[in-house]
């Protein structure tokens, strides 16, 4: 067996309900999962609560995004097993309401070039804390303008490389995230470290007090997981990994469970906190 400890729901940015991922983790005979939605605790606190009752090992998650200022750098780290989560609500407000502001300027600059109703797009974030990239082009799709989330029409609006309705939301610095996963009582991992280039952070991280780093992710090679098993290994931290289920919101198709991490290293990260006390 093994455990899925990165996906995400309607409550973020993915497409499918808390109870379906359950659902799916039973069917798929995963020995744990953890739904680590975008800034926000909402999904997790009840995901936990939904699969005592499904008999299904839920490990209480959140993905918060951060900024490396000196490195010029996105950065996100997944805290695991909160004991407080009420201490990070401050914290996902604010980069919610940021994440807000940059939606509605996307918006306004998408709606000069598609005039699509913008509650075509208020409905198809139905459910979610905020709007995401995936719910404008959804709306986009409905009107006829894009026959997939992402393809020529994404790459032309939302690429990294001058897509010309992107606006980035302003970010905490990773820094004071981290002390703030810990103050909560979490443990702090470091995730998809390939994505957006942050293995050059790492040593400052570990120095920080960072606890693991999300080794195994669907965006890694075999050579990446090799080498940043053998970086946590060395520094004696916790490995962890996932699929990053999005649903058909998922950039690529990578089905709950697609993705894992063994079950050593599950019961490394459940023991984790008790060898931290000694």
């Amino acid at each position: 067996m093994a455990a899925d400890l990165h996906c995400h729901t309607k409550i973020s940015d993915g497409s499918v309900g808390i109870e379906e991922i359950i659902s799916m983790a039973k069917r798929r005979g995963l020995s744990a999962i953890s739904i680590t939605d975008h800034d926000t605790t909402a999904a997790a606190t009840r995901a936990v609560i939904i699969g005592k009752r499904q008999q299904v090992n839920v490990i209480h998650g959140v993905e918060l995004s951060a900024f490396d200022n000196q490195r010029g750098k996105q950065i996100h780290l997944l805290c695991y097993d909160c004991e407080a989560p009420d201490r990070l609500e401050g914290l996902c407000r604010r980069i919610g309401e940021s994440r807000r502001k940059a939606a509605m300027a996307m918006i306004r600059k998408v709606l000069r070039y598609y005039p699509i109703a913008p509650e075509m797009i208020v409905k198809c974030a139905t459910g979610s804390t905020n709007i995401f990239k995936q719910h404008i082009m959804h709306a986009l799709m409905d009107s006829g303008y894009a026959d997939s989330i992402y393809g020529e029409l994404y790459e032309k609006l939302f690429s990294p490389e001058g897509g010309s309705a992107l606006v980035h939301p302003e970010l905490p610095d990773f820094k004071e995230v981290l002390e703030l996963i810990h103050g909560s009582g979490g443990i702090a991992v470091l995730a998809h470290p390939t994505i957006y280039g942050n293995e050059d952070a790492l040593d400052e991280l570990v120095s920080l007090g960072l606890d693991g780093i999300e080794v195994w992710h669907p965006s890694h090679t075999e050579s990446d997981v090799e080498r940043l098993a053998a970086f946590a290994s060395y520094h004696n931290l916790l490995m962890t990994g996932g699929s990053d289920f999005h649903g058909m919101y998922g950039y690529k198709p990578h089905p709950l469970g697609s993705t894992s991490m063994p079950d050593e290293h599950l019961q490394a990260l459940k023991s984790y906190k008790e060898h931290r006390k000694k």
